[in-house]
């Protein structure tokens, strides 16, 4: 049976104007993972993310490299508790 898992991530470098949140969002979505992402005010990206406890660190795992034009510098994983929160995943503001 598959565990379900909740990650808060924060992604600090170059990671705003570079299409992170878009292509954050259409990955999460292809590893069937629901939450959401946003630019943070100090020009990191948080996000969010519930499902499946592999395709949860498969997308933690793509958010370490990002979109081509991104620079990762680091990034922050505070694990919290599955509330099945969210239908789909979404750019929020």
């Amino acid at each position: 049976m598959k565990k379900n898992v909740r990650a808060r991530v924060k992604i600090s470098g170059r990671v705003q104007a570079v299409c992170y949140r878009m292509e954050t969002r259409h990955t999460a979505e292809g590893f069937g993972v629901t939450g959401w992402v946003r630019n943070k005010a100090d020009g990191s990206v948080e996000a969010v993310f519930e499902g499946d406890e592999e395709s949860v660190n498969s997308i933690i795992e793509w958010c370490r490299q990002g979109p081509s034009n991104a620079l990762v510098r680091n990034i922050d994983i505070q694990w919290e508790d599955y509330v099945d929160e969210f239908k789909r995943f979404e750019i929020t503001y």
